[in-house]
């Protein structure tokens, strides 16, 4: 999940394009299988989801890093693009690309589990509409669509300010390629501590894509929550904003005094470009 400053050899926006559906296609497939696997199937608990999530993000982060910088989620490609210079133009096929990938992630899955989600859920309900997408309260606790938009902007916040702190070259980012496992951990983190509210979408693509897949593949009702509204849009504008307000937080409150530091302090840890 970082920004690539200038174009790889020979691979150009195609390249990129494809990096980023196959990170997020792996990114989705450890996520919403987990899902399956938990609510469907009864294996597991919140903890490996939280963890699978983690590890997805992770793999798929590695998948696609050299070429399009791993963002799998249009909330922090515009973040970085509004804050890293990253270009605008690339904006719109990043997205789509990572929606496809998620895409066809969760046909995948759907695909895999046919026997196991027929099994729980015949009739292909709200019951197991949250293997795919989320819902507000988790399918289970009284929140309304505002309460989970207010999750969705605090929990993308939250992922995009560190994301942008662990991938700072002015700052002290993991070292070793350790990076994309860092920011997995980030995830695991947020899944563990905001996975209530809104089961922790953060990311526009990871929840339009699975939801899109569900509705063609027989839930109906995939647009609406579990009161009949209209919900599809929460997971979409909420991560969107609360990755622009994290983005703008780092800057504010770190990054441009980064930028503005001069000389180490005695005692604070070398930035990469100033260590030996």
């Amino acid at each position: 999940m970082a920004e690539r400053s200038e174009q790889g050899p020979g691979w150009g926006l195609a390249g990129e394009l494809f990096a980023e559906f196959t990170g997020t296609m792996i990114l989705i497939l450890f996520g919403v299988g987990v899902v399956a696997q938990v609510l469907a199937a009864g294996l597991g608990d919140h903890d490996s989801i939280a963890w699978a999530w983690g590890l997805g993000v992770t793999l798929g982060v590695y998948v696609a890093a050299r070429m399009s910088g791993g963002h799998l989620n249009p909330a922090v490609t515009v973040a970085l693009a509004a804050f890293k210079g990253f270009p605008w133009a690339k904006v719109g096929p990043y997205a789509v690309a990572q929606t496809a990938g998620a895409f066809v992630a969760a046909l995948v899955v759907r695909w895999n589990y046919t026997e196991v989600l027929a099994k729980f859920d015949p009739n292909h309900s709200i019951k197991s509409q949250g293997v795919f997408s989320t819902l507000p309260g988790n399918g289970g606790f009284p929140v309304s669509e505002l309460g989970a938009l207010r999750d969705q902007v605090i929990g993308t916040a939250i992922l995009v300010l560190l994301v942008f702190a662990v991938t700072d070259v002015l700052n002290s980012p993991p070292r070793a390629n350790l990076g994309p496992f860092i920011v997995g951990l980030i995830v695991v983190a947020i899944g563990m501590a905001f996975g209530t509210n809104a089961g922790y979408a953060i990311n526009p693509a990871r929840d339009f894509g699975p939801r899109l897949a569900s509705y063609l593949t027989g839930y109906g009702h995939a647009w609406r929550d579990q009161y009949g509204n209209l919900y599809f849009w929460v997971p979409i504008v909420g991560p969107l904003v609360g990755g622009v307000v994290g983005g703008a937080l780092y800057k504010i409150l770190i990054g441009d005094f980064l930028v503005r530091g001069g000389e180490q302090e005695v005692g604070r840890t070398p930035a990469p470009d100033t260590a030996e």
